[in-house]
Formats: C-alpha cells, sequence, structure tokens
C-alpha cells in the first residue's frame, strides 16, 4: 500500500522558513517524479514545484521560484520543500505527490498518488 505522509507544517511569521517532509513508502521511490501542491481555503489545488526522479530536473510555479526549493533523496524516500521569504499568500494545506512518468507534471489529477496535506499558516 503506497503512503505518502507530509510533515513540517506550522504556523510562522511573513518572512520566516519553514520546511515540509513527505516521507513514502510503499513504492519504488526513485522510479517517481515527486510534486507538492497546495490547497488555499476556497481556492482550487495549484502546483507548486515538482523534480525529477534523479533530482535533475526542478520546476517551479512563478508565485514560488527563488522562494521555494524542492529537493529529494532517494535513499531515505523522501522529498523536501524549503519554503523560504514566506507570505501570508503562501497560506495552505500542503500535499505530496508522485508520478510514475519520465516528465514533470503540474496537473494533480496527473499524479498516480498523493497525500493527505499538512497545514501552512503564514501570518502578517
Amino acid at each position: 500500500q503506497v503512503q505518502l505522509v507530509e510533515s513540517g507544517g506550522g504556523l510562522v511569521q511573513a518572512g520566516g522558513s519553514l520546511r515540509l517532509s513527505c516521507a513514502a513508502s510503499g513504492l519504488t521511490f526513485s522510479s517517481y517524479v515527486m510534486g507538492w501542491f497546495r490547497q488555499a481555503p476556497g481556492k482550487e489545488r495549484e502546483f507548486v514545484a515538482a523534480i525529477s526522479w534523479s533530482g535533475a530536473n526542478t520546476d517551479y510555479a512563478d508565485s514560488v521560484k527563488d522562494r521555494f526549493t524542492i529537493s529529494r533523496e532517494n535513499a531515505k524516500n523522501t522529498v523536501y520543500l524549503q519554503m523560504n521569504s514566506l507570505r501570508p499568500e503562501d497560506t495552505a494545506v500542503y500535499y505530496c505527490a508522485a508520478d510514475f512518468k519520465t516528465g514533470i507534471s503540474r496537473s494533480w489529477s496527473l499524479y498516480h498518488y498523493g497525500g493527505q496535506g499538512t497545514q501552512v499558516t503564514v501570518s502578517s
């Protein structure tokens, strides 16, 4: 059974940092593209970042580029999202997802597995 478990969310002041982690089990982690998505209250889920199976390729939404960094440790079956210079508009539930493809996708519906999410709240 595939499980993706996010952690690291919390409450932080604007300008602060958080690092999210997503621990995967039940799949060959190194074969999967991993992505981060977020959903704010009343809004649709949106793409944040993704990383190829090797870590060589990454993709970011314009809204987080130069502030967030996605990385992975295949030996630990874990993907990370380092979030710096946080803004109130980054407040959302953050989800990780796994996609068994060679290319990076920005569409949640194309990912095979998703986690339950972790809440990030940024106060002004």
